[in-house]
């Protein structure tokens, strides 16, 4: 009987319980922010090159643009107008930017290196919305961040190293040498500038050993991909994981990396891991020297791949930006970072695509690439893998996970003007012609030396008689060919090197 009485007592008390409708299961203690977890499942970050804000979306209606640039007369001039390819690369290295910076006023690009090309100051110059109608018609549909800024003042290397970790080791510029690839590929002798925030420049091996988001995103069995020009081909140098010793060599280099030419079928597909990650090759890269309109075609065909499969689409989230400023004027004074030598950059444009991106919307929080790796984070609730992606803001200002899903915007690609094929710097004849002025120096010097060291008298009238000839002829040879040399090299310095 009481046991009766007590089974009586339990379905009064839980009988009301079980008789309540059943809810949608909560999201697993992985899962946050609910619900962007639910809805977002694939990141992909598209990494494009050398523009700054200004130069894109300086007209773009309620953003923080610009259409004239400080003089160093005092008075502010119209930013010209940029064509669709420019001869060639314009300097974006620490040392130009700080140039360009002169304590704030931002006012001395045309001083850097390739600023003024065929009489026209390309540094001081942006494009227009006719330009670049569909990376405006992005720009427009979904949400464009007008205050998201490079991490360091200088080029691509150690940009692209802040897209894959929390921090770059202090690496203020590109590898130097004569450089077939970056990163762990680097033939001996390469070297990157290390500054760090007490001015102390060191020079280093660009291959490190830091902890970045793949490898976070490993420990906790979460997908992913890096897709790239594979070795050999111009654009493989951007592939940010070649400069982690224990992703090169090691298994993520077998099963994690892409060819470049696969992603847009892996996105057809619905094969997209949870986050990606998308460099391209030179001709298509938006770099100076190249088309925009070519760089804006190949993006566009990119982004209707993942759009033309709606099941992807609808829980997708693309971050399309760009690596850095590319020597392009920008007029938002850059803050300073937690090393302020080389941190921050200036700002470059960054469009979020998703069908929960604002529609129609400028944000203007203050993000930066470390942002990227925090909204990947706080999705996966993964910890940070560097102190500035720790306090990044995380790109949530520019969702809205409770609206209504955004339909997919598919363009079409245009016909572009046709331009000369642009030209690499190039590296490899440097080396191999200025091997060969040493060589044809050295028997000069050699010569020279001959009437002193020789020791046996019967060649010595015979030499004599025929050494200042030669030292005449291989001396004019030599001063010939150094002076060739040296103007080929000031004449090509300037393009963007292989």
């Amino acid at each position: 009987m009481p046991r009766l009485r007590l089974a009586l007592l339990a379905s009064i008390i839980f009988l009301p319980v079980l008789a309540m409708p059943v809810r949608a299961a909560e999201p697993s203690i992985r899962c946050s922010p609910y619900p962007a977890c639910t809805e977002i499942r694939h990141v992909v970050i598209m990494v494009k090159e050398n523009r700054s804000f200004d130069s894109m979306f300086g007209t773009f209606p309620g953003a923080d643009g610009a259409t004239t640039y400080p003089g160093l007369d005092g008075k502010r001039h119209p930013l010209t107008h940029q064509p669709d390819t420019l001869s060639t690369d314009v300097a974006h290295d620490v040392a130009s930017l700080w140039l360009a910076y002169d304590g704030g006023k931002l006012d001395r690009f045309p001083q850097i290196g390739g600023a003024i090309q065929h009489g026209q100051d390309v540094a001081d110059s942006q494009f227009y919305q006719s330009d670049i109608p569909n990376y405006w018609a992005y720009a427009k549909a979904f949400t464009l961040d007008d205050h998201f800024f490079s991490n360091i003042m200088g080029n691509s290397f150690p940009n692209h190293l802040f897209t894959i970790a929390g921090h770059d080791g202090n690496i203020d510029g590109s590898p130097r040498g004569t450089l077939p690839s970056w990163g762990c590929d680097s033939p001996p002798g390469s070297y990157a500038q290390r500054e760090t925030p007490n001015g102390r420049i060191t020079y280093v091996f660009p291959c490190f050993n830091f902890s970045t988001l793949g490898d976070e995103l490993d420990r906790h069995h979460i997908s992913w991909s890096y897709y790239a020009p594979p070795a050999g081909q111009p654009g493989y140098f951007w592939n940010s994981y070649d400069a982690i010793r224990h992703i090169r060599f090691g298994i993520d280099w077998k099963t994690r990396m892409r060819n470049s030419s696969q992603f847009a079928a892996d996105a057809a597909g619905g094969k997209l891991p949870a986050v990606s990650w998308l460099v391209q090759g030179f001709p298509v890269s938006d770099h100076p020297g190249f088309s925009i309109c070519a760089g804006e075609d190949w993006t566009v065909s990119q982004i209707n791949a993942i759009m033309g499969n709606l099941q992807e689409w609808r829980h997708t989230a693309i971050i399309l930006t760009w690596d850095d400023f590319g020597g392009f004027y920008d007029h938002v004074v850059p803050p300073k970072g937690p090393n302020p030598l080389i941190e921050y950059g200036l700002r470059v444009p960054a469009i979020i695509i998703s069908p929960y991106a604002r529609p129609h919307y400028v944000d203007h929080t203050f993000l930066s690439f470390s942002s990227m790796l925090r909204f990947v984070e706080r999705l996966h609730r993964l910890p940070p893998t560097g102190s500035l992606d720790a306090k990044a803001n995380d790109l949530f200002s520019s969702f809205n996970f409770h609206q209504r899903p955004l339909a997919p915007l598919t363009l079409n690609q245009r016909s572009c003007p046709t331009v000369p094929q642009a030209h690499y710097r190039p590296m490899k004849l440097y080396a191999i012609t200025g091997t060969g002025v040493g060589v044809v120096g050295t028997i000069w010097a050699i010569l020279t030396v001959i009437p002193i060291a020789v020791s046996r008298p019967r060649y010595v009238g015979w030499i004599r008689r025929r050494t200042p000839w030669l030292q005449l002829a291989v001396g004019g040879l030599f001063l010939a060919a150094f002076a060739g040399f040296a103007i080929f090299v000031a004449t090509t310095y300037n393009l963007p090197h292989s």
